[in-house]
């Protein structure tokens, strides 16, 4: 934080929330601020499940500061660090929490509406529930949080139009225009590149991120533009076309030896998706010699 920032300006006033409760009209809003605040946590018992807050759906975007949080999101964890955004939506399968000892200081904004709703699920959909975001993004948020705190939002109209600005910024971020197809296909040959070499070890999307030089949503959307699939699939789908071309030299090396060289560190996952791409198993495969008429060469 450098400058007089809105992140300054938050930290200089300390912990606060706003509950936001405005009457409606008839017709729902489709983006409505619900809570927002800035806290600083030192204390083990913070804690949320996504599962137990309640089934009426509502949007989390909070930002970390300074200190780290942690989150656990269908079965994968997250270290949430200084400059991370996380994006949620209750009611789910996720937990975030701070360990003992720890702190942990961030802002947030939460709203319920289908377009707020919508627009959530699609930015996690394309880039994760942590995101990397632009500062300009994030001061953004942090202006939408501060006007909400503030007493900007006079009416349910005002309140929605603060909420949705952050929305379109969160949306921006992550769903900007694309680059020419020439630029992307430029900018992805690092890491396509770094991915034929490294077939045999573990190639996690946030790596592929740094060798391109981006935030892992920023990276994971062009990637996807660039390649017509997410980063993950087209490792997979690398790794079962470099297994399936060593089975086709012949019966030299196990099954097992050739599913650890692509990468694939569970011999019965390895023969799974094999079979799912191929119809047939590793084995079947090498009898059948089919490498030719449907491999890349």
């Amino acid at each position: 934080m450098t400058g007089n920032s809105v992140l300054e300006t938050l930290a200089a006033r300390g912990s606060f929330t706003k509950t936001l409760s405005l009457p409606r009209g008839r017709n729902p809003l489709h983006v409505m601020p619900t809570s927002a605040g800035h806290e600083v946590r030192t204390s083990p018992d913070y804690e949320w499940d996504g599962r137990d807050r309640g089934r009426t759906p509502f949007t989390i975007l909070q930002h970390t500061t300074s200190g780290a949080g942690n989150l656990r999101y269908d079965n994968r964890s997250h270290r949430l660090e200084p400059g991370d955004t996380m994006a949620l939506i209750v009611p789910h399968n996720h937990r975030y929490w701070l360990e003992p000892g720890g702190r942990w200081e961030f802002f947030w904004l939460s709203m319920n509406g289908e377009e707020a709703l919508r627009i959530h699920r699609d930015v996690i959909a394309a880039a994760g529930p942590v995101l990397r975001l632009a500062p300009g993004t994030i001061e953004r948020l942090a202006g939408s949080c501060l006007r909400l705190v503030d007493g900007e939002a006079t009416s349910a109209g005002r309140a929605s139009a603060i909420a949705y600005d952050a929305m379109m910024a969160l949306h921006d971020d992550v769903f900007g225009a694309l680059p020419a197809p020439e630029e992307l296909r430029g900018a992805m040959r690092p890491v396509t590149a770094h991915i034929e070499a490294n077939l045999g070890r573990a190639l996690p999307v946030s790596e592929l991120a740094r060798v391109a030089g981006m935030s892992r949503a920023h990276f994971s959307r062009l990637f996807a533009a660039s390649e017509g699939m997410p980063p993950a699939e087209y490792v997979l789908e690398r790794r079962l076309e470099s297994a399936a071309r060593l089975l086709a030299r012949g019966a030299a090396q196990p099954v097992k030896e050739i599913a650890i060289l692509t990468g694939f560190a569970d011999p019965n996952y390895f023969a799974k998706a094999f079979r799912r791409r191929y119809g047939l198993s590793p084995t079947e495969f090498r009898t059948t010699g089919m490498y030719s008429s449907i491999g890349r060469g």
